[in-house]
């Protein structure tokens, strides 16, 4: 490992200033063309084989021999958030930033590209797979239905997000479930428009719409296995244009998340049947639209052993947590867990202070996880018992 260590350390100013370059420039689902073209000149500079799939998604295929084949998957997008932190790298494009460590992602993925192309310490290739659209729009699902694994067969996938709260040089991974599926759903209600003042009049959705939100609570605390997890959250509450008149409409739009198909399920019934009989309680009548989105996030039993050697061989085995709680959060990375064994790992990025979280305005990668990423890419590739 010394020598590993040290190469990478040798190229750590550079790829500090390649990530923070990416986190002044980013540019959001399918639309990362700069970030896209950017990957692909790193990767045809190492002589590295390029393809472009899924708009502006990229894959390197790095073949060395006769042997298995390992796939290797960061993200490329950022989120439509205005940048907060006043750094000097801060986002340059309006409304959009790197909030979710993607940036990082890239910059470990490339570092470990050019120290694979440079020792050549496996047999069989390596396919480094940079993923548009992350972010709601289902990338993921997007490579797999163009042909991902078909183009470019691997045995086993990998992917890796950095953890805001675990501290840097420690990972969590474990079989199963890693995070949850991402669903969304919309309630239109539709009352009867009044004047404010004569509500007799009317069929208030408003009044619809906060009597379904609070029903809706009682939805996983009272029909869900307190055993088995699940969060159903309204986000968005839209009604009326004015302040003197009942709307004849209301929405409400959220998401649903959970660990096993039978709890969506569970909750997708659930969440029409709340709806319809709520607004025909008031009178009101509502229709509701439910989408899966991405499902769960669910590792191999071998793969992930096979990560917990290879972060064990980065930075010992005290700092490999084999069974964290799973995450409610959500990952299209699952598409390509359900066409492939794999895992998807979870690294350190420190202790996040308040409000600086993922998907936070004050958010900014912790390029200190650098160079623990890369060596764990080198060894998931080169077996964690090889030389230097």
């Amino acid at each position: 490992m010394s020598g590993l260590k040290a190469r990478i350390a040798d190229l750590l100013p550079e790829l500090r200033e390649l990530r923070r370059d990416l986190h002044a420039h980013p540019e959001i689902a399918f639309q990362e063309e700069r970030t896209g073209n950017l990957v692909a000149r790193h990767l045809e500079a190492l002589g590295v084989e390029v393809h472009r799939m899924a708009k502006t998604g990229v894959v390197g295929v790095l073949r060395n021999g006769e042997g298995s084949a390992i796939g290797l998957r960061a993200d490329l997008d950022a989120l439509a958030i205005e940048e907060a932190t006043g750094l000097p790298y801060a986002s340059r494009n309006s409304g959009r930033m790197h909030a979710c460590g993607h940036d990082g992602h890239i910059a470990m993925l490339l570092g470990a590209a050019r120290c694979l192309v440079e020792r050549r310490r496996f047999r069989g290739t390596v396919v480094l797979i940079f993923q548009p659209a992350e972010e709601n729009e289902g990338g993921g699902r997007v490579m797999v239905e163009e042909g991902l694994f078909e183009r470019f067969p691997v045995d086993a996938v990998f992917g890796l997000h950095n953890w805001p709260g675990l501290p840097v040089g420690r990972f969590a991974a474990r079989p199963g479930p890693m995070m949850a599926s991402y669903d969304v759903f919309e309630i239109v209600i539709c009352g009867r428009g009044a004047h404010a003042a004569m509500p007799q009049h009317g069929v208030d959705p408003v009044v619809a719409a906060a009597q379904v939100v609070s029903a809706l609570q009682t939805l996983v605390s009272r029909n869900v296995d307190p055993l088995r997890a699940a969060v159903v959250s309204v986000t968005q509450m839209q009604a009326g244009d004015t302040w003197n008149v009942i709307p004849a409409t209301a929405t409400l739009r959220g998401t649903a998340r959970s660990l096993d198909p039978a709890v969506q399920g569970l909750v997708e019934e659930g969440i029409g049947r709340v709806a319809e009989h709520v607004c025909a309680a008031l009178g009101a009548e509502c229709s509701v639209s439910y989408q899966r989105r991405y499902p769960p996030t669910v590792n191999t039993e071998a793969e992930t052993r096979r990560a917990w050697a290879a972060a064990s061989e980065v930075m010992g085995p005290d700092a490999v947590d084999r069974d964290p709680s799973p995450s409610m959060g959500a990952e299209d990375f699952a598409f390509m867990l359900r066409q492939r064994p794999g895992c998807y790992a979870f690294l350190g990025n420190g202790v996040a202070e308040e409000g600086r979280n993922l998907h936070s305005p004050l958010y900014d990668f912790n390029d200190d996880a650098l160079p623990v990423g890369i060596a764990y890419w080198l060894k998931l590739v080169e077996g964690p018992a090889s030389p230097g």
